[in-house]
Parts: C-alpha cells; structure tokens; sequence
C-alpha cells in the first residue's frame, strides 16, 4: 500500500497529541489503584500472563503490539493475529467482566503515551484484515489509530453479533467490517478535536449504561 500524507491543520494535530498524552496520563494515575487490582485478580485467577499482547496495523502501515489485560486462556498464536470472531470459549470468568465494561482496553493508554495510538481514533486491525478492501484502509491508515471511534460505539455488541453467526469470520468481512471502514475513512475525512471530546464522552455513556 502507499499512504499519501494528509495536510492537516498542524496546531490540530499539536492539540489532539496534547489531549492524548494528557488524557492518558491523568488516567493512568488515577486508575491506578483499580488496574492494579485487576491486575492481580488476573494473575491470580489463571494461570498466564496478566497482558496479552498483539501486532496491530497502525499509521501508515506500522505494526507495533497493542496492549490489553489477558481476559482469554493463552494460545501463542493470538499473539500473532489469529483471530477467532465471537469464540467466547476462552474468555476467563475476570475477562467477562472487564470486556463487559471495556477495563480490559485500558492499558492501552501506555500505546497512546507511546504515539502508537491515540484516544480517538479507527480502530487498528490486526494485518489479515487490512488486506481486505485495501482502498479504504490506505485512508484509513493515514491516521494514528486510537482507543475508541464512532465505529466501537455502533459495534458495541459485536462479540454477541458474531457468536450468533454460523460463519463468523464470513459475517465480519462481508458485514461488519465494511461498515466499520466506513466510519473510519468519515472519521478520517470529518475529524476534529470538538468531535474527539464528543466521541470520548458517547463512549462513556455507552460503556456506563450496559
């Protein structure tokens, strides 16, 4: 893929990085307490490490390792982008709960201090699915990849989705991952840091009221 660089207005982008990393920051210590908790109930729960760590696409076709809290039994192919849409199988009785309340994406903040992502952004995709309609994902891919977006919001319930399906891989092509592509490239295309807090705000709303 090529990846054009985009004109943004270079103070938007001075502020969105400011925002993330104080945003990311502020978060890290004051949750502190409460990921430590976490932590240790995973640790303690099952056997495994407490992070579970998996190449990603970020901007412009980067890969670096996003990072969440362990909420599945290990596999050593996960780590590398195997995907198994909507297997609930796995997913430990502590991974239930923070996937529920979207805890296990928090440590995902240190990938933001990192400039590997950003508080709001597409959704990066581990490198099978980037394959998949690749004209959008070389606008997709112009921009820093981030925790939440319009996309996670709508698809909320996407795990229950693909449980649901007889071919889950089939119906995240076909279905869901169109659909998510195109948030991103409007995201892409529309984004502002007015638009970032309103996200960021949505998100919490949704997360609250499940």
């Amino acid at each position: 893929m090529n990846f054009p660089t985009l004109k943004f207005n270079f103070i938007n982008i001075i502020i969105k990085r400011i925002f993330d990393l104080f945003a990311s920051i502020s978060g890290l210590l004051i949750l502190f307490p409460f990921l430590l908790f976490f932590a240790l109930a995973i640790k303690v729960s099952t056997p495994g490490n407490i992070f579970f760590r998996q190449l990603r696409v970020g901007k412009d076709g980067s890969l670096f390792r996003l990072l969440k809290f362990r909420t599945m039994q290990n596999i050593p192919q996960a780590s590398e982008g195997r995907f198994n849409p909507g297997d609930k199988s796995r997913v430990t009785r502590i991974g239930s709960f923070l996937r529920k309340y979207k805890i296990d994406e928090l440590p995902q903040l240190i990938n933001v201090i990192k400039g590997e992502m950003s508080i709001v952004g597409p959704r990066p995709e581990i490198k099978q699915w980037t394959q998949v309609y690749p004209e959008k994902w070389e606008i997709v891919l112009r921009v820093t990849p981030g925790i939440t977006d319009n996309a996670s919001i709508v698809f909320s319930d996407e795990e229950e989705l693909l449980s649901k399906s007889d071919n889950p891989n089939e119906t995240y092509r076909d279905v869901i991952l169109p659909r998510k592509l195109d948030l991103y490239v409007s995201y892409v295309n529309n984004h502002s840091f007015s638009g970032d807090i309103s996200i960021v705000f949505r998100t919490l709303i949704k997360v609250i009221s499940k």
